[in-house]
């Protein structure tokens, strides 16, 4: 009788399939590491507003605005990752039946039409973020210039579109 596979090693040791990146060019710890980042500084920050709810009956006006702008990088960020890790929303009934050929052109399909979905998002709001920069838009909360807040929307919708590339590549290799 042979033993099964793993054997001597609790499940729990064992790593997931899922769990396992598959290699690309740069590294996804850049989306793991801004995602602890922004939702570090979102728990800090709605930790102070309690505090000092709490003990001033007051709450900072720069909160709110602070936390709606990191709320929409988290969005972006854990987008980028999960077009990386190809983890985006899809109907898996249709993306994985079929022959593998199949799968292997509704995946490329998939990967392009995010690439173009990301790049036309990234074209248009440098148009944003320019007119908040000319006209000299600011914040309405803490009144600070407002292209501050959008300009991380072009830069990270390019990533995005990037790392939809990167995805498109690698589906195209995989046999």
């Amino acid at each position: 009788m042979s033993s099964p596979p793993h054997a001597g090693h609790s499940p729990e040791a064992l790593p997931l399939l899922d769990d396992i990146d598959e290699p690309v060019r740069v590294p996804l710890k850049i989306e793991d590491w801004l995602t602890v980042l922004v939702m570090g500084a979102l728990a800090l920050i709605t930790f102070a507003n309690v505090i000092a709810r709490y003990f001033t009956n007051q709450s900072f006006a720069w909160t709110e605005e602070f936390s709606v702008f990191l709320m929409i990088v988290l969005a972006l960020v854990g987008s980028s990752a999960a077009v990386a890790r190809d983890r985006h929303i899809r109907i898996e009934y249709f993306s994985d039946s079929g022959s593998m050929a199949r799968r292997k052109t509704l995946a490329r399909l998939g990967a392009v039409l995010v690439a173009l979905l990301f790049t036309l998002i990234g074209v248009l709001s440098i148009r944003l973020v320019w007119d908040d920069y000319r006209f000299g838009e600011t914040s309405p909360g803490i009144g600070i210039p407002q292209w501050w807040y959008s300009i991380w929307l072009p830069v990270i919708s390019i990533g995005i579109a990037l790392r939809a590339v990167g995805l498109f590549i690698r589906r195209g290799r995989r046999a």
